[in-house]
């Protein structure tokens, strides 16, 4: 693949670039599969740091770098879903997946893939929006990874097996089982400019305290979830139903009255984040349908809100 480097081996290795350049595709994989950003990362060292634990001799002896780091990154993310589940069954409250702004790439499938079934995709900001993270949850592990890596980075089952250990058939089978899954949970879809008028509507009806308002926006078996992890004070079970949020959220503004609210972009859609003297204190997530907001994630945790710390 590449050539050896010269005696007293001061030239460069030439394949570091081409390394280095696989860490932003491998984040957007290992987010998806863990949906922590601090885990992404943790994945993404451990995938380095088992490549350049191998010789010279034994890097060039893999034909495709890329697809070694993959294979890499997706078993551990694997092994970490396993623990993840225990982890999360001890959780103080509600988990829910850390939230992205604006400001990360989003990347998925493959250059060159261009003959991979359309049908068989799902778009960019589907797979990182919060409600198809939720949904993400509730898969096993196996069936989390052979999706993802089938789906949205367009692996083929035969590649997607030597990953997890399984027949490719066995692969095609936990694909199609999530993607049941992912068609079940999904509501029809909302355009965007509708799903921020409808987030900003919220935002002016929350300022302004007005629960009849707030129960308009709301679908009527609507759910609002909160996400402190023990950290701050947050509810422990998600509040059910139009009229106990909109009222909720009132309460809120009322206990809170220094808070600032903004727009934003959370996991590339419309979203609402909460700053108290400058600091984040708080990041909404929406799930709009129908010109109705069907779930609200509020995600306290602080150690989820690293990406949003204004510096």
């Amino acid at each position: 693949m590449n050539n050896p480097s010269g005696p007293g081996h001061s030239r460069p290795d030439p394949s570091l670039s081409a390394i280095m350049s696989e860490r932003r595709q491998l984040i957007n994989l290992a987010y998806r599969l863990l949906g922590s950003l601090a885990d992404a990362e943790d994945v993404v060292q451990e995938t380095y740091a088992r490549w350049y634990a191998m010789s010279r001799q034994q890097q060039e002896a893999i034909a495709s770098p890329g697809g070694w780091l993959t294979t890499v990154a997706s078993r551990i993310c694997l092994d970490l879903l396993g623990s993840a589940r225990a982890r999360r069954e001890r959780y103080v409250g509600e988990w829910i997946p850390e939230p992205l702004p604006d400001r990360t790439e989003w990347i998925s499938g493959r250059p060159g893939d261009a003959m991979a079934d359309p049908a068989d995709r799902v778009t960019l900001d589907e797979s990182v929006n919060m409600a198809f993270l939720v949904v993400l949850e509730s898969m096993t592990p196996a069936e989390r990874v052979a999706f993802i890596l089938h789906d949205v980075f367009r692996y083929s089952f035969t590649e997607v097996a030597e990953i997890v250990g399984r027949t490719p058939a066995a692969c095609r089978q936990l694909a199609s089982s999530a993607r049941r899954r992912i068609r079940a949970a999904q509501a029809p879809t909302t355009p965007a400019a509708q799903r921020a008028d409808t987030v900003r509507a919220f935002k002016q009806a929350w300022e302004a305290r007005d629960i009849d308002a707030l129960i308009g926006l709301l679908d009527p078996d609507a759910t609002a979830t909160g996400d402190g992890g023990g950290l701050v004070t947050a509810e422990l079970r998600p509040v059910e139903g139009a009229e106990q949020i909109a009222r909720f959220f009132t309460d809120r503004a009322r206990t809170t009255p220094d808070v600032t609210i903004l727009e934003c972009t959370v996991n590339g859609q419309p979203g609402l984040v909460a700053q108290v003297d400058g600091g984040t204190v708080s990041v909404l997530a929406f799930d709009v349908a129908g010109g109705r907001i069907k779930h609200i994630w509020a995600i306290l945790n602080p150690d989820k809100l690293r990406p949003w710390t204004t510096g």
